[in-house]
């Protein structure tokens, strides 16, 4: 582990397999817990190799940070791909709902566009501004081509009200992306890692 700061650490090794231990050791505590997970390919991953282990998923409640106002059986659903990978488990999903209050977390789980977003939090969007942790709206502008869909998301609040945050990235330009937030850049990513909030690991691999 390499701290940048008192808040901020670089993960090592920082790849799938040591994010599930970290998941796994989260699950393992004792007492009911909240965990608000990213979606996209990788939490796909990790889960497939929490799958393998005995694990017990009961008391454990998942809200995503973010997703695709689209129905769920849509590909581009992230709760469909969150439910699908823990089928079977005794684990509870928490609906994103706008303007519903989000109750504090154990673990948030962020991971990171190449225009330094985070969660569905853009450089530029159309929002509906709401006070404390809670769901908002938003829409990117512009549309992504690959994603072209509003969005419902935990807003700054709501993503600090945990004890950790884990940021998962992968690719080189990803963390020379990290390295100038961190050198103070403007982009939202900028807000976990250097605005007030609880510590942020990141795990980064090729």
């Amino acid at each position: 582990m390499t701290e940048v700061s008192a808040k901020v650490s670089w993960a090592t090794p920082g790849d799938a397999a040591a994010v599930a231990a970290r998941i796994e050791a989260e699950l393992r505590k004792p007492g009911a817990k909240r965990f608000a997970f990213t979606g996209g390919s990788t939490p796909a991953k990790v889960l497939a190799l929490l799958h393998e282990r005995n694990l017990d998923w009961s008391g454990v409640t998942i809200a995503l940070t973010d997703d695709r106002c689209v129905p769920d059986d849509h590909p581009a659903s992230n709760f469909a791909k969150i439910k699908a990978a823990l089928d079977g488990t005794a684990v509870t999903f928490e609906r994103l709902i706008e303007g519903a209050p989000v109750a504090p977390f154990d673990l948030v789980w962020l991971g990171m566009g190449n225009d330094g977003h985070t969660s569905s939090l853009f450089p530029t969007m159309k929002a509906l501004i709401r006070p404390g942790p809670t769901v908002i709206a938003t829409t990117p502008v512009p549309l992504p081509e690959e994603a072209p869909f509003d969005r419902l998301t935990l807003n700054f609040r709501a993503l600090k009200a945990t004890r950790a945050i884990i940021l998962v990235v992968t690719g080189a330009g990803k963390r020379a992306l990290i390295e100038q937030a961190l050198a103070g850049v403007e982009m939202p990513i900028g807000e976990i890692l250097l605005g007030d909030g609880p510590p942020v690991t990141i795990y980064w691999s090729e």
